[in-house]
């Protein structure tokens, strides 16, 4: 590298903006759809929310949210694509956090402000945020919403809205959603760098400094991880080529938050001079916040179950010399690694600690955090400056000393000796120390005690050997190879003033193997910024600058410096009583962390397969294991002389066999007395002897050989309250997140006399809870208690917005105090029967649950066992006091969720309480996911999906449809089939052209057959199983099947051709033509649906028929075709219900008419919808009623009859339908007029009810044997003799009798001739009966 001409463009100054060549513009197009464009020089990534969302499996503690679909592309720019964007703002942006959503809406969050804060060396520069903006992907709502409107220079201000010409007029007031995340954002903690991975110290990122690579993010630092990660996983599925121009355009951002500052030296005041350079030197701190436990000070405190801690600092001190020498060192702090909480108070110094998890259960997490450590930065030698005259301290340091003895990096070598452990420990008591009249100056002695330690660790330091202004590259000298943790109560304060020391020591190490030592000014930098640094770091996590700053920046504590300290401890008060809560759940928002929360996903073609497909295998990459719960309940009345007695009745019931539970969860209630004095504040000591109690009770019963031990989890008390989670000691490494609440409900929920305890973890991937209450008393408040669950049920929250109901598996328990309403003498009377059922149908709890009042979705085992409540102390004698309490159930325990399974409910026989102990046992089905495997099967299913359907990108044109968003990028799922359709594109409207079948049948199998027809017996669904032939072979002319050849072939048209061929040849007499239809013998109903009106003007006789319904048919063989629609009519219908089988007027068939005008409608009206088949004009009557059903269904009928029948079926004589009619009509008794051959009208008794299916129950047996289906005719010939069937008798009706008439009249002038297709002849003019008017109900 060439640095004699780069003075101008790297070595700028602090607080410039960043160069133009790292900027961006935002662009947006507001139609036809809302896009937004993020432009570089030479590439543009466009950005457009889609109308379909998709259930997510990511989201926190839910199973039904929805996540935000995004489309997203990334091309070269060009002007055709960008020819419909404007400018969003005027100003260029920095960088691109990535993308977020709220509620319903996604929000694109950019860089609007940034300023240069630090040069680590050239070509390594970091930018501080200044300000950000969020644009709304999918609305316009928030275009003109400010965060600040009082600010008139922000982006805002000068974008959005209209102003007119007095400058900024404010709209009606709206908050943004994202207000607090944008003021977080832009409040000058965060961090970013586009020329290098800011979130990796120097000696994790490559020697050479243009090299930057996206994929080596640190995760733990990365704290725009969550909004970015849509964007890098799009990256990660770009082209190579893509994916350089991508990283090139400086789109994408990282940021880091805590503290970067740069000094730049001058190389009269240098301790390394280069010569003819002129080049400044660059002292440089820059602090690493973790994101992994984030949060503020008193809602993030000690460490989870994963190994990570609070305030979790990565610190690097770098130096850069114009001679080529580059120096780095790094340090850490961090809470102190037990699990341990700290609740705000108005006092100073009066916030108590309190030990949530015993040194045990702390041991797996404590391992993993140095593991952590010692993989990331080698040895680590923990300096601890607790103090040990206070108690809260001491006990910390107390667990400290335990966890580090018993962890494994404390030794090495076979006889475990700690010679040479890579974890160390000096305690050093900075209060202690630092109160002689040295004040705090006596902390340098520190290094007497770590300085063995330092010069073992060493530091990284880089020299390039080539000649000064040619620099070709760097080589390593030397690596650091441990690292100091540093930890006080906050690991603010004095955390930060050692660590200016330990930086100081690495510095002057450094200088001194160069020969060189530094003057004062360099020192006073270097304290300076390390002041800085303080500052910083304690504002983000208590609110103010850090105490001793005044010290650690002069050298020297002066009146000044000490009261500004008594004001921040004052400021740090009002913030963590009062802000610090909001803070936390900004901070939550912004890492993703909610419960319901759900990230946006950038729309692939492929995902929706890669989800499935991974739903489809979950079991590969999962498993499912039975664990075991013991739960218990206890109300001690207070007591402690049961301390000392055997629990094994309650603890280790015969129940449980040899079988030993993963989890015991205890619930206590009534722990201390609850009096005045107590139920405002906990005292712990009873539940400390309680649990000592319980550890020795189960470190006796499992002292077999084979038993696990057990540890306490995690405890949790409110006054009385307490609950008490133990585990095998083998079930630690599957459990995580233990986290533990509690809500008051006492005295409207200020006193703690009544309320709940509750712990809940994560075993594997299943979220259990446990919840110990202890509700309202009183015989009558019922109501009360039922008050005080929902009371707990939805007040009661853990981090992270976690509710009870945010578990999977719920499992409540304790003295819920409902009772049994029945009077003293009846409850003790069928307690002496041990009438439990008579007992417990008067419960109030089991009638709150039926009622839905109380405990909604909880379920109850049966209960066997006697009333817990109340008797006598040290008897087995129900109270006998004045009160006389009635006995009940007030123990209990309730369970939730699907995955439990309870073994047993029962009462323990112990006698010291006026209560009796309830326990319960579980069995819990737990999912296990293995998240290596179900990447690598994620993996796999996405490349080779990616090869079948390809990479292509969504289409963003002006021109799509929104409705079509899901259809991007998928081809036909098999060759020679369509692609899919939607709203927009129907590829059976492919041209303009309705779809039109091309499929040729089969040739004939043999000369026997004449042609191939569809099967007639495949079911109507193609994607139904079947083993029926697709096609059939029929017979020539000497079988009658060969007239039938060209029926119509569609799946819709069900052709019965047995009965169809029987019916035909039923009668060789000609066929007759009937007599018009005579309305005047009709019903008034009926004739309103007969008479045939003209409701379409522009449909005249001349414009033929309408268009025939759109069945599959086939090529060429339509003449032939026509009966299709009688004989599906016959077919479906078999029954006399709705079936009209007056005459209709006879048409003649135009296939190729009909379709013309369609056509060129279609090219005319691209966008018309799709057409509908227009109802015949001679059937369209308008005075039938619209929701006649009857009627509709003539009417259906007949147009399938009008579009049918068109030409004489060649070879089939004519013959009446008196058969079919006797046949549908045999059990009707009732009928209306109906025209007979003769012309004579029959009158028969309208019905009193709406007709019956007739005919359809029995079959025809012929006399052959063979027997015919209901409603069917047997076919004439195929019985081995001609046989005619025979008709059921009919029964007059009581109030007329069928007459034969006189013909009528001819027809009139004019009307067309009808055509009776069910008409009589002579030959069977006896046998008629009515025709569908007999089906016709009464008016």
């Amino acid at each position: 590298m060439d640095y004699s001409n780069t003075s101008s463009t790297t070595a700028l100054w602090a607080g410039q903006a960043p160069s133009p060549e790292k900027s961006s513009k935002v662009l947006i197009r507001k139609y036809p759809h809302r896009a937004i464009a993020i432009e570089s020089n030479s590439h543009v990534l466009i950005l457009r929310h889609s109308n379909t969302s998709l259930p997510s499996a990511r989201a926190r503690g839910s199973s039904d949210t929805i996540s935000s679909k995004c489309m997203v592309e990334f091309s070269p720019k060009s002007e055709a694509i960008l020819d419909d964007y404007h400018a969003l703002t005027p100003r260029p942006i920095y960088g691109t956090l990535g993308l977020i959503s709220i509620g319903r809406d996604v929000f694109l969050c950019v860089i609007t402000q940034a300023s240069r804060v630090a040069t680590i060396r050239p070509g390594e520069t970091v930018e501080r945020i200044d300000a950000v903006q969020f644009f709304c992907l999918n609305s316009s709502e928030y275009d003109d919403v400010v965060v600040d409107p009082y600010d008139l220079d922000s982006d805002a201000a000068s974008v959005y809205g209209q102003y007119g010409q007095g400058g900024f007029e404010r709209r009606d007031v709206m908050e943004h959603p994202c207000q607090e995340l944008q003021k977080l954002l832009g409040n000058g903690t965060f961090y970013y760098s586009t020329d290098f991975d800011v979130t990796n110290r120097m000696q994790d990122r490559p020697a050479d400094a243009d090299a930057f690579n996206i994929d080596n993010f640190d995760a733990s630092f990365l704290w725009n991880s969550y909004m970015i990660s849509p964007l890098v996983e799009f990256r990660s599925r770009l082209s190579r080529q893509d994916m350089e121009a991508l990283d090139g355009s400086r789109i994408l951002t990282s940021a880091i938050r805590g503290f970067c500052k740069s000094w730049a030296i001058p190389q009269t005041a240098a301790p390394l001079r280069a010569a003819k350079t002129g080049l400044p030197s660059y002292l440089t701190v820059i602090s690493r916040l973790s994101c992994r436990r984030a949060g503020t000070r008193f809602n993030s405190r000690g460490i989870d179950d994963d190994g990570n801690v609070a305030n979790f600092v990565e610190t690097e001190t770098t130096y850069w010399s114009p001679a080529g020498a580059v120096f780095s060192y790094v340090q850490v702090r961090g809470s102190v690694p037990v699990f341990w909480e700290q609740t705000a108070g108005l006092l100073p110094g009066q916030q108590k600690i309190t030990i949530t998890r015993s040194a045990e259960g702390t041991q797996p997490a404590f391992d993993k955090h140095f593991s952590q450590l010692e993989t990331g930065y080698g040895a680590v030698h923990v300096i601890n400056l607790l103090s040990e005259a206070k108690p809260g301290e001491l006990e910390l340091t107390r667990l400290y000393r335990i966890g580090i003895r018993n962890c494994p990096l404390s030794w090495s070598g076979g006889n475990n000796s700690s010679d040479h452990g890579l974890l160390k420990v000096t305690e050093y008591d900075f209060h202690a120390e630092t109160k002689g009249p040295q004040g705090y100056v006596a902390a340098n002695e520190i290094r007497h005690y770590i300085e063995r330690a330092a010069d073992g660790f060493g530091y990284y330091f880089m020299q390039d050997e080539n000649d000064l202004s040619k620099r070709t590259g760097y080589t390593v000298q030397m690596d650091q190879n441990g690292v100091f943790r540093t930890n006080c109560l906050d690991c603010l304060d004095r955390t930060n003033l050692i660590q200016t020391i330990i930086s100081q020591m690495a510095v002057e190490a450094f200088l001194g193997h160069q020969g060189e030592r530094a003057t004062s000014d360099f020192w006073s930098r270097h304290a300076s910024l390390w002041a800085d640094n303080g500052d910083a770091l304690s504002k983000i996590y208590a609110g103010t600058g850090a105490l001793k700053s005044s010290f650690t920046r002069h050298g020297k504590m002066s009146l000044a410096g000490a009261i500004a300290d008594v004001r921040k401890s004052a400021t740090r008060l009002y913030h963590n009583n009062f802000t610090d809560k909001a803070r936390q759940a900004t901070i939550d928002m912004l890492l993703g962390r909610l419960v319901g929360q759900v990230p946006v996903i950038l729309y692939d073609p492929i995902s929706d397969y890669v989800a499935g497909e991974l739903q489809r295998r979950s079991a590969e990459f999962s498993s499912n294991e039975k664990i075991h719960i013991f739960v218990g309940t206890f109300n001690l009345n207070g007591r402690t002389d049961g301390i000392d007695e055997d629990l094994s009745p309650w603890l280790c019931p015969p129940e449980l066999g040899s079988r030993q539970p993963e989890i015991i969860a205890l619930g206590f209630q009534e722990i201390v007395e609850l009096n005045p004095q107590q139920i405002m504040n906990s005292d712990p000591s009873r539940k400390r002897l309680w649990e000592q109690a319980i550890q020795r009770l189960l470190d006796s019963k499992y002292s077999r050989e084979g038993d696990e031990k057990y540890v306490l989890l995690r405890s949790g008390q409110l006054v009385g309250a307490a609950l008490c989670v133990y585990v095998k000691a083998s079930a630690l490494p599957h459990i995580k997140n233990v986290e533990g609440s509690n809500k008051k409900t006492g005295m409207s929920g200020i006193a703690g006399n009544k309320g709940a305890v509750a712990i809940r973890l994560d075993y594997a991937n299943t979220p259990i809870c446990f919840v110990t209450a202890h509700l309202a008393a009183g015989f009558a408040n019922y109501e009360e208690r039922n008050n005080d669950y929902r009371t707990i049920d939805h007040g009661l929250r853990f981090q992270r917005n976690r509710g009870i109901g945010s578990h999977e598996s719920v499992i409540w328990f304790g003295d819920f105090n409902y009772r049994i309403g029945l009077g003293l003498e009846r409850a003790k009377e069928l307690v002496q029967k041990r009438d439990l059922e008579s007992l417990f149908e008067n419960d109030q709890l089991n009638l709150q649950m039926v009622a839905g009042l109380a405990f909604p979705y909880y379920s109850e085992a049966r209960i066997n066992f006697m009333p817990t409540y109340k008797y006598d102390v040290g008897t087995d004698k129900f109270d006998s006091s004045e009160k006389a309490r009635i006995p009940a159930w007030t123990d209990r325990i309730l369970r939730k969720g699907t995955n439990l399974r309870q073994l047993a409910y029962n009462s323990a026989p112990l006698r010291f309480s006026d209560h009796r102990p309830v326990y319960a046992i579980f069995e819990c089905t737990v999912n296990i996911v293995h998240e290596q495997a179900r990447e690598q099967i994620r993996r796999q299913i996405y490349e080779r999906r990616r090869l079948e359907v390809g990479g292509d990108t969504a289409n963003l044109g002006g021109d799509e449809s929104e409705d079509d968003d899901d259809l991007i990028g998928y081809d036909a799922i098999e060759p020679g089939l369509p692609p899919a359709s939607s709203d927009r594109q129907k590829w059976w409207q492919a041209n303009g052209k309705m779809a039109r079948s091309d499929i040729s049948p089969p040739q004939p199998e043999g000369t026997a057959y004449r042609t191939t027809i569809l099967n007639p017996k495949r079911p109507a669904n193609p994607y139904t199983s079947t083993d029926e032939p697709d096609w059939v072979s029929v017979p020539r002319s000497a079988s009658r099947l060969s007239s039938f050849s060209s029926m119509s072939t569609s799946p819709f048209e069900h052709v019965n051709h047995s009965m169809l061929l029987s019916t035909s040849a039923s009668s060789s007499a000609p066929r007759k033509l009937p007599p018009p239809y005579d309305p005047s013998a009709t019903p008034a109903g009926a004739a309103s649906m007969r008479k045939p009106v003209n409701t379409d003007t522009k449909s005249t006789a001349s414009d033929g028929p309408p268009p025939p319904p759109p069945p599959r048919r086939q090529t060429g063989m339509a003449p032939e075709s026509t009966v299709s629609s009688v004989t599906q009519a016959l077919q479906q219908k078999r029954k006399p219900v709705n079936a009209a089988t007056t005459p209709v007027p006879a048409v003649v068939e135009k296939p190729s008419e009909p379709q013309q005008p369609q056509q060129q409608e279609s090219q005319t009206k691209p966008k018309a919808a799709p057409p509908v088949a227009k109802k015949p004009a001679h059937l369209a009557a308008p005075g039938s009623p619209a929701n006649n059903t009857y009627a509709n269904t003539v009417s259906e009928l007949e147009n399938a009859l009008q579009v049918g029948i068109k030409t004489q079926i060649p070879g089939l004589p004519p013959r009446p339908t008196s058969v079919i009619r006797e046949g549908l009509l045999s059990q009707s008794n009732n009928a209306v007029p109906f025209p007979s051959n003769n012309g004579t009208a029959r009158e028969e008794t309208p019905p009193p009810q709406p007709p019956r299916r007739t005919n359809t129950g029995t079959s025809i047996i012929t006399t052959s044997g063979r027997a015919t289906p209901a409603g069917g005719i047997p076919l004439v010939g195929l019985t081995g003799q001609d046989w005619k069937p025979q008709l059921p008798v009919r029964k007059p009706s009581s109030a007329s009798q069928v007459q034969k008439q006189a013909p009528p009249a001819p027809p009139a002038p004019r009307k067309p001739p009808a055509v009776d297709l069910l008409g009589d002849d002579g030959g069977t003019a006896g046998m008629e009966v009515g025709g569908w008017e007999a089906l016709k109900p009464s008016a």
